[in-house]
């Protein structure tokens, strides 16, 4: 049984997995209370599956971009439950899990999280063999230099406000993911931790640190 932790942005997320299925997932915005809301809402989604700490056998966690304080709570969450209870961990790159919810297109795709300060961590993917794949490193554009960046038809997905999706929505290039498609996933996370921990990408829970913007990993 996995369990997987997103608190990169104010949107929180959580899912259980035992790998066949997606038991339980649940998402929420959250005012800068992760760190009191976090425990009690894990703890309360397992006890509604029948299950406790005891149950799991691994944790997936975002690690990042995503806010500062966010990724640190949810790492720190991560880690002490690894430790408590001896388990697997791994973490997951946070615009993966963005990607990994799209369903396949011609053209390329950027996703999108926000950085702060009207920029954006982004990555550009390929489809590729029934899966998105990263092309290249991750980046940092401002909103007024974002379309520069977009030369070709694009596929561009992102939790946007309705004033950044009019903006983007009206760039020749840009073809905008539904909203639906445009919220981070818990039961994605899930299931690309549970397939990196079944091919034995667990990693070192001391060892695991958050992907920050425009620091280097």
């Amino acid at each position: 049984m996995l369990l997987a932790i997103d608190t990169a942005t104010n949107r929180l997320g959580l899912a259980i997995t035992d790998g066949a299925r997606i038991l339980a997932e649940e998402t929420w915005l959250s005012s800068r209370h992760a760190t009191v809301e976090l425990p009690p809402e894990a703890a309360r989604l397992l006890r509604r599956q029948g299950l406790t700490e005891r149950d799991l056998s691994g944790l997936a966690v975002t690690i990042g971009p995503g806010s500062y304080t966010g990724l640190r709570i949810g790492l720190a969450f991560a880690k002490g439950l690894a430790f408590a209870r001896g388990l697997k961990i791994v973490g997951v790159p946070t615009l993966d899990v963005l990607a990994s919810g799209q369903p396949s297109r011609p053209e390329p795709m950027l996703a999108l999280i926000h950085a702060g300060r009207g920029r954006w961590s982004a990555a550009w993917y390929k489809w590729s063999r029934k899966a998105w794949k990263q092309e290249g490193e991750g980046l940092i554009a401002e909103t007024e230099t974002l379309e520069s960046l977009i030369e070709r038809p694009t596929y561009v997905c992102g939790e946007l406000t309705a004033a950044e999706r009019k903006l983007l929505g009206g760039w020749r290039q840009i073809r905008l993911a539904d909203p639906a498609l445009c919220v981070r996933r818990p039961a994605v996370l899930a299931s690309l931790g549970w397939a990196r921990l079944r091919t034995r990408k667990a990693s070192d829970p001391m060892a695991l640190v958050p992907i920050y913007p425009g620091v280097p990993s």
